[in-house]
């Protein structure tokens, strides 16, 4: 009887195949262009700022259309090997399918949380370069660190959540339709309706983040928006954790 493969091993094996795709790689090049692009531009066109949170707010706009490319990824990374075919053999080698999700989850969520992490660096080196702000900008104030590192775990759970749907409905074009209804679509439709309930629901919805703020939704504080797209992450994921054990292939 073969052994168990080594969690190791399943995680190699995924990034292996995340990356021997063309599309991930086009995704992660028009995210790094999009965000990045976007950050420099709002930056050159904001000369003074009144503080440097402000400054990094501003920079860090391009993340909220930029963060729908992640939407993709994420979901071509579960969708792509079920329309290929290659799931049969994936589940053949890891016969734990919860398992296997939770490799690939981990390898999609650390890829957009470092190329998210690399152009929040680039966003407030734009906004040091072309916003001046009175006492200057340091990556040190915890204003933009918490706005930076809150930007980056934003990203994450776009990606978790991306996986879960890709697990959930295995078409790349309803997983991406669902979620892209989840978190650019419905929050600001829903916001400017102007009804309380439906503010209440805009809100409730994983609207996209950029640093502190949702994108074009109804406010809320960055507490209850982490905690909103946290929530909706890990449901869709654990929905779709389910519904991969229990379908045949």
């Amino acid at each position: 009887m073969r052994g168990k493969v080594p969690f190791r091993a399943v995680l190699r094996s995924e990034w292996s195949k995340l990356r021997s795709v063309r599309a991930p790689w086009w995704c992660s090049a028009i995210y790094l262009l999009v965000v990045g692009g976007a950050g420099w531009l709002a930056a050159a066109g904001t000369d003074t700022a009144p503080s440097a949170a402000v400054a990094t707010s501003i920079a860090l706009t391009g993340f909220g259309v930029g963060q729908v490319v992640l939407v993709v990824l994420g979901v071509l990374a579960v969708t792509v090997e079920f329309s290929s075919g290659m799931a049969l053999a994936s589940l053949t080698a890891v016969p734990r399918r919860t398992r296997l999700l939770v490799a690939k989850t981990l390898v999609v969520a650390v890829w957009c949380a470092l190329l998210s992490l690399f152009l929040v660096v680039v966003c407030v080196l734009a906004a040091h370069v072309q916003t001046a702000v009175p006492g200057g900008m340091s990556m040190r104030d915890p204003d933009v660190l918490r706005a930076l590192a809150l930007q980056v775990g934003a990203a994450a759970l776009t990606g978790v959540l991306a996986v879960g749907l890709g697990a959930v409905l295995r078409s790349t074009a309803g997983a991406v339709g669902a979620g892209l209804a989840l978190v650019l679509l419905l929050p600001p439709a829903l916001a400017l309706s102007g009804g309380s309930w439906q503010v209440r629901l805009s809100q409730a919805l994983p609207a996209l983040r950029v640093g502190e703020d949702a994108f074009l939704a109804a406010a809320t504080t960055w507490q209850v928006g982490m905690a909103v797209i946290g929530a909706w992450a890990v449901a869709a994921w654990v929905l779709g954790a389910v519904l991969l054990e229990r379908r045949d292939v």
